[in-house]
């Protein structure tokens, strides 16, 4: 049997910069999030911006691959190396801007400005966004990027599963290397999400906050956008061994399902959400019990914080800790799974517990991690329920502690 570790890590957000800065920033119980205009046509909002302004996906790419590969001692060519990185919105920034432009073009409306939109920095808004160029801003382009960075020629995916894109991701990667496919890949998922259009439209739906996040809050108010992304060094155990390199954890299971009930809105009794979990424990050859703590998707909206937490109480003792970490960086959608999974990999290398920064007055009977705290973690699960009803459940463990079990 294969067994698939992690031995790098690259992570930006709006907490920090890097895996280490957004870790202790995430431990002293702080926030990236704060009140930003960065479209003059649409009122302040709570965001989870990196910079003043919002952030580019190329850009965002560039910096946690780079991150992941040094984290991980690796330099390339890494002409075997898989590659799967995925994006909920992808280029969407690209394509505004490009409908932007081409509407000023056809006398529209909208006046046409000197000076570079808020949407994209002033490097990027130079190189143009246009119909000569608009391959590049196709879905998957992104993932075929990162794979000319570290010159890879082996196998590129690009996984689009809404907010279940980076736990997706990283499933895909740990079969690829566990079938023989590839010794090492380079798996997550970026997302720069901050556009007027994703503004606009998940305001229409009622679904931003107008303070803050408050995951598992009474008084939460909805979700808060955030952008970031977090990528992987995935590969076989005896991958690392032979390079020495320092492992973060094992890839022990997953499990992935489909509502197939509502474009946006959860099943009521949450059996699909149930279906994942209990996939992920069977592949990974646990049981509920086994589970320390659990990083839940926790969006601070009404709906999924209700079926989530229903979810975990029917499945889980009272005793399993739980806590989300958005309040701290914002929603980042397709790689909110993504950061979940750095942020689980460093409590089970550090044996603390990350809080659930915004929570004030828990409305379920759960056990919340309020403040960090150290504990015996040996043990998590990470849990992202994506927009059509995507669920994924990843299982992840100290090396010498799993099972061995067939995926």
């Amino acid at each position: 049997m294969v067994k698939v570790v992690i031995t790098g890590i690259g992570l930006v957000s709006a907490l920090g910069g890097s895996l280490n800065d957004s870790w202790q920033k995430l431990l002293a119980g702080k926030s990236g999030i704060r009140l930003h205009q960065p479209f003059p046509e649409l009122e302040p909002l709570p965001l989870g911006l990196i910079g003043q302004q919002p952030a580019e996906l190329k850009t965002l790419t560039q910096m946690v691959v780079a991150s992941a590969l040094q984290d991980a001692g690796l330099v390339p060519p890494l002409a075997d190396c898989a590659v799967v990185i995925g994006s909920s919105r992808s280029h969407q920034a690209s394509w505004e801007l490009l409908a932007q432009h081409m509407e000023e073009r056809s006398g529209g409306m909208r006046k046409v400005s000197k000076q570079p939109p808020p949407l994209v920095s002033p490097s990027s808004f130079e190189q143009g966004v246009g119909l000569e160029n608009w391959l590049d801003t196709l879905p998957h382009m992104n993932a075929i990027a990162a794979a000319r960075q570290i010159g890879a020629s082996g196998t590129v995916l690009a996984p689009m599963a809404a907010c279940a894109t980076g736990i997706w991701a990283i499933a895909q990667a740990a079969l690829l290397v566990q079938t023989g496919q590839c010794q090492q890949a380079i798996a997550g998922a970026v997302e720069a999400p901050i556009t007027p259009l994703s503004l606009a439209g998940f305001q229409q739906m009622g679904a931003l906050a107008k303070t803050g996040a408050y995951p598992l809050d009474l008084h939460r108010e909805g979700l808060v956008l955030g952008e970031g992304g977090a990528v992987f060094v995935v590969e076989s155990a005896e991958s690392a061994k032979q390079r020495q390199a320092r492992v973060y954890g094992e890839i022990v299971g997953f499990g992935l399902t489909n509502d197939a009930y509502h474009p946006n809105s959860p099943e009521p009794e949450g059996k699909s959400a149930i279906a994942a979990i209990r996939q992920c424990l069977k592949r990974s050859c646990l049981t509920p019990t086994d589970i320390d703590y659990i990083h839940a998707h926790g969006t601070a909206t009404q709906l999924n914080d209700h079926i989530e937490s229903k979810v975990i109480q029917r499945l889980f003792s009272q005793g399993v800790a739980v806590s989300s970490t958005k309040g701290s960086s914002g929603h980042t959608l397709g790689a909110s799974g993504a950061l979940g999974i750095a942020f689980s990999l460093m409590a089970l290398k550090h044996q603390i517990l990350p809080p659930c920064v915004g929570l004030q007055q828990p409305e379920f009977d759960l056990n919340i991690v309020k403040v960090a705290r150290l504990s015996k973690v040996q043990r998590v699960l990470c849990f992202s329920f994506g927009f059509g009803g995507q669920n994924a459940v990843i299982a992840l463990g100290n090396s010498d502690l799993v099972a061995e079990c067939k995926i």
